[in-house]
């Protein structure tokens, strides 16, 4: 018998898929919030928030030093000032002093005071960063196959290089609009000034908004739908900006504590503030997972996994899709791509595409695009169903001693099968489509 929790769970996230309005409607856009809260709740989000806190404060003053290197040839150092105090201002009266010690920082380590190794060591710390941050986000869109070696060299460096110049362009194009003819006629005006002053106001959180719609179309190791990371973009845009008055608030409303801890306040402020950073860009990301995949609200970060008869079908669907493109010349698939055209996430397919390679099936190349890993008219459809079902050979495999007129039925299983398909290969399948 369910108790209650499994009967909400089961009228919010399946009953409610059918269910006719006013109710049905309503509850379907609850259980988007009622998923993200819960996963908050397990603590898997909260974990990973965390650990980019701890790594952000690590490399926090590498990463402003490479920006600042990129700002400065295009002389625009200033603008690393002001998206530095814009992330700091719900720091309160601390965002001034923190941003000057930051710039403090990352002005006196220079090129030459660093010298070669510093300097590889800072590209080093920049670099790890990143690639945790996509780790995290690989976590929550559920991918296993992260970027190639030489995949996250070019676009990590590519975004380190590219992500300060849009934002220091995009700033300066603010900068010049506010100054403008136009704009000076409309701040003469007391309601168009009010709506003036309103907008600027509003562009810091805008592009904040942008920013994280960016990273989550960007950042994770698969193919997200543009409206999936508007909508986690967007959202997370309006919670930043309301956790970040209420931080505010709680900050100016705590003379006590900051006369407690002293000099140390500003450090457990911020440590604080950068935790909630995170764990709003992990809630966005996650909810972005949801909109594009929305069948997966009641599971959660539980694992999810295929039966074994989808195993073998999702297999044989692979080698036919992989198979059918390189006979015409095209190498298009990838593990994301694969995952795509199947709608499964891409953690569900993982480790059908790793059977197939261990099995000698498939093989990746250095784009991560598969290829067959023979000839077809030499790949059995035998060979694909027990690669498949084979999940962990080698010393992985555990020696079970199975009743005898249990191992004997799987005999005849086995034998009907290859009775069945014979000596078909994926090249015979191919040509039956």
């Amino acid at each position: 018998m369910q108790n209650w929790t499994e009967r909400l769970e089961d009228g919010l996230f399946q009953r409610s898929r059918n269910m006719a309005p006013p109710w049905g409607p309503v509850l379907r856009v609850l259980r988007f919030p009622a998923a993200i809260t819960r996963d908050w709740l397990v603590g898997d989000i909260n974990i990973r928030a965390m650990s980019l806190a701890y790594t952000t404060l690590l490399s926090l003053v590498p990463l402003m030093v490479f920006s600042f290197s990129v700002l400065k040839a295009l002389g625009a150092r200033g603008d690393l000032r002001y998206i530095l105090h814009q992330f700091f201002r719900p720091m309160g009266a601390a965002s001034t002093q923190l941003t000057e010690s930051v710039m403090q920082f990352v002005t006196n380590m220079r090129g030459d005071v660093l010298g070669s190794i510093g300097l590889g060591f800072l590209v080093y710390t920049v670099i790890t960063t990143i690639q945790k941050v996509e780790a995290s986000f690989n976590f929550v869109w559920r991918v296993e196959r992260p970027r190639s070696l030489a995949r996250r060299f070019v676009e990590y460096l590519g975004l380190m290089i590219v992500g300060p110049i849009l934002l220091a362009v995009s700033i300066a194009l603010m900068g010049s609009a506010s100054h403008s003819p136009l704009a000076q006629w409309l701040n003469a005006i007391p309601p168009l000034a009010w709506v003036m002053g309103l907008a600027g106001q509003v562009v810091p959180y805008f592009l904040v908004t942008v920013v994280f719609t960016f990273m989550y179309s960007f950042i994770p190791n698969t193919r997200v739908q543009l409206r999936a990371a508007l909508i986690g973009g967007v959202s997370a845009g309006i919670i930043w900006a309301l956790v970040g008055q209420v931080f505010t608030s709680v900050i100016l409303y705590s003379s006590h504590m900051m006369a407690v801890y002293t000099g140390f306040a500003y450090v457990l402020t911020t440590l604080i503030w950068v935790y909630l950073s995170w764990l709003i860009l992990l809630i966005g990301a996650q909810l972005a997972f949801y909109v594009q995949f929305p069948r997966y609200l009641r599971h959660g970060q539980e694992s999810v996994e295929l039966t074994g008869s989808a195993r073998e079908l999702a297999g044989l669907s692979v080698m036919v899709l992989i198979g059918r493109d390189y006979r015409s010349g095209r190498r298009y698939w990838t593990g994301t791509r694969l995952a795509a055209e199947l709608d499964i996430p891409s953690t569900a397919l993982a480790p059908v595409l790793a059977c197939l390679e261990r099995g000698g099936l498939i093989l990746a190349t250095e784009k991560e695009q598969f290829v067959p890993g023979r000839n077809l008219d030499g790949i059995h459809l035998v060979d694909i169903i027990d690669a498949v079902r084979n999940r962990q050979p080698g010393r992985l495999m555990i020696d079970m001693h199975p009743v005898g007129c249990a191992a004997n039925v799987m005999i005849q299983v086995k034998s009907a099968i290859e009775a069945k398909l014979g000596a078909q290969s994926l090249e015979d399948l191919i040509n039956a489509t």
